[in-house]
């Protein structure tokens, strides 16, 4: 089971679509997938239509029972199955917000997520978890669990200087981890027809070219639309210009998973 967290410390970078459209294509292709919400605003659990307001079982069950040091602990429990054949969903609820402020009394969570998921390694075949724009023990939950970062940006100013936070967060889990993850930058929403774009791009490659994707995700419409229908876009849409820039993503992902996979089998 391979596990990618998708995270960026600022809002509205096209985080959660890029989770549901990975996951929607993994799961097309074949792909047993698990998609995990670590978001408080619970935008990934309410794109598949559930309200993180009322949800019975959610994440926040698991930080919570793992907290009371509940034993026997199974995940599944906690996962709702979606309709779309292969992918499923480990909601979050809103109080999953509060976690932060409970840590000191909990203790030791930080691993919470990665040590769930490893209880469910031979169920699954991919896992990304959509991460909060907000360093704490939420995203210290995604980071530690995940293999590989995928951190999406938006081609401005202001989304740069967001990037370089997160970046800075992702060379300190460097240096927690032997198993330092790999982490890829996605231009998302690019408009090319806008000066702007176009020279924050340049910039973008400039400031870290050997982390940026050579290709960005348009923007397109359909995404939106598959959105408001609670449809992951490549099953909307599976040739709209989104899409297709994020199955070329994702081939580019898998063929980085097979070298890994080489270069760990050699040691």
């Amino acid at each position: 089971m391979k596990i990618w967290a998708v995270s960026n410390q600022k809002g509205g970078v096209g985080k959660t679509t890029t989770v549901v459209s990975l996951g929607g294509l993994l799961s097309s292709w074949g792909f047993r997938t698990l998609l995990v919400d670590l978001d408080p605003h619970g935008s990934l659990t309410s794109y598949f239509k559930m309200n993180p307001d009322k949800i019975e079982f959610s994440v926040y069950n698991l930080f919570h029972d793992t907290g009371q040091k509940k034993k026997n602990i199974n995940p599944q429990a906690y996962i709702t199955k979606t309709k779309f054949d292969g992918l499923s969903v480990l909601p979050a609820s809103t109080a999953i917000a509060t976690l932060d402020r409970q840590v000191a009394s909990l203790g030791g969570m930080g691993l919470v997520v990665a040590n769930a998921l490893k209880k469910v390694a031979d169920d699954y075949d991919y896992v990304i978890i959509d991460s909060p724009p907000m360093l704490g023990i939420l995203m210290i939950n995604a980071l530690a669990a995940c293999q590989h970062i995928i951190i999406p940006s938006l081609s401005e100013h202001l989304a740069l200087k967001g990037l370089e936070r997160m970046v800075h967060t992702v060379q300190m889990v460097y240096k927690s981890r032997k198993d330092a993850p790999q982490f890829t930058i996605v231009p998302t929403m690019f408009d090319k027809r806008t000066k702007a774009a176009r020279e924050s791009l340049v910039l973008l490659h400039q400031n870290y070219p050997d982390n940026v994707w050579k290709s960005v995700i348009p923007i397109d419409t359909k995404i939106r639309d598959a959105s408001l229908q609670g449809v992951p876009a490549p099953i909307y849409e599976s040739k709209s210009k989104a899409v297709q820039a994020y199955a070329e993503l994702l081939e580019l992902l898998l063929v980085e998973k097979v070298q890994a996979d080489k270069k760990m089998a050699v040691y």
